[in-house]
């Protein structure tokens, strides 16, 4: 295998890691002050210029606390699960096409990690897995709360992600195509998805809220009922993970939704901006176009979060069972009556 190219894919992936790890971090931020606003407040606003450093004070602090284990948990597991999650919430980003290729010293450098024909299976099978780091989390803690969270967020995120998957297959019987490139490419200028499929972009996002148990789907963090929820035992760093690994599930989250639906990096009037710009500056401007979407999306993800009440339990399995998956089966069966009526005249 070509060295260069080895070099090539280190770098990328060392950058679209640390963005992810900076981007999480300052979430906390933005999420703090957005409520602030919404509420009539200031958040943070003692830790430099604005309180910009308060994620850095915060990071400190939870490397800082001391580390306690219980006596009666899985002392392997208890320690494994916030890494599953973290890990799990980081390798999603391998598939997101962050922008068209560049062109750098001569050398025609690709903004995607890796460009596979299942991209989309790839994403769904990365968000199945993350749940394990909350399962694990919870039973080897041994504390019938955090069990108790678990469980709701095992029964949570398979009912969602049902409704989730129903959702992409009409967008994928228009696309025909799993490369997440090929979706995104097709979308060049003003042609994205949400045009066609609003109703598929609408379940998807309401399930993206669930699969990231974000409010108003965060049951398994219920402090009103189940104290912390599934990370109730941990202290220092390992709740650092599970906070982490939240925060980048909201990014990543974003940014498939940006790129599924949203067209990416695609843009109005691309074209003469490409002439313009050439072609080192026009796809790295696409990118602060399409990062620019996913932080409208983290934007909205906290506005929802401090605007709307959380479900009771059984509502929101309702919702999912009896209102996301029929409409999204309903969506499938529209959207292949309109495509075989389009073929046939």
């Amino acid at each position: 295998m070509d060295s260069a190219f080895v070099i090539e894919k280190f770098i990328l992936v060392a950058v679209i890691f640390g963005i992810s790890l900076v981007i999480a971090m300052y979430s906390t931020y933005a999420e703090r002050k957005v409520a602030a606003y919404l509420q009539d407040r200031l958040g943070p606003d003692r830790a430099g210029p604005f309180g910009i450093l308060q994620p850095l004070a915060d990071g400190l602090k939870m490397f800082m606390k001391e580390e306690i284990i219980p006596t009666s948990s899985n002392r392997f597991l208890f320690i494994a699960g916030p890494g599953l999650a973290l890990l799990c919430a980081c390798i999603g980003t391998a598939v997101i096409p962050w922008g068209s290729p560049v062109l750098i010293a001569g050398k025609t450098v690709s903004l995607q990690v890796a460009d596979i024909n299942v991209g989309v299976l790839y994403i769904f099978g990365v968000v199945s897995l993350g749940v394990y780091g909350v399962m694990i989390g919870g039973w080897a803690s041994n504390n019938k709360y955090s069990l108790l969270s678990a469980i709701r967020a095992a029964s949570q995120n398979i009912s969602y992600e049902i409704a989730m998957g129903l959702s992409i297959i009409a967008l994928l019987l228009m696309t025909n195509t799993l490369s997440l490139k090929e979706i995104v490419d097709q979308q060049h200028g003003w042609r994205w998805n949400v045009l066609y499929q609003p109703l598929g972009f609408l379940i998807f996002m309401v399930c993206s809220f669930a699969e990231t148990n974000r409010a108003p789907f965060d049951l398994p963090e219920c402090e009103t009922e189940l104290i912390g929820g599934y990370h109730t035992e941990y202290s220092s760093m390992k709740l650092g993970f599970y906070l982490f690994a939240e925060y980048i599930n909201m990014f990543v989250s974003s940014a498939v939704m940006a790129a599924l639906y949203w067209g990416g990096y695609n843009y109005p009037g691309m074209d003469s901006m490409a002439v313009w710009l050439g072609p080192t500056w026009a796809p790295l401007f696409g990118t602060a176009v399409f990062f620019a979407k996913i932080c409208v999306f983290i934007f909205f993800f906290m506005w929802v979060r401090w605007t709307i009440p959380r479900f009771r339990y059984d509502q929101l399995m309702n919702l999912g069972w009896k209102g996301l998956i029929p409409l999204a089966i309903a969506n499938i069966i529209i959207t292949g009556v309109v495509i075989a009526i389009i073929e046939k005249f």
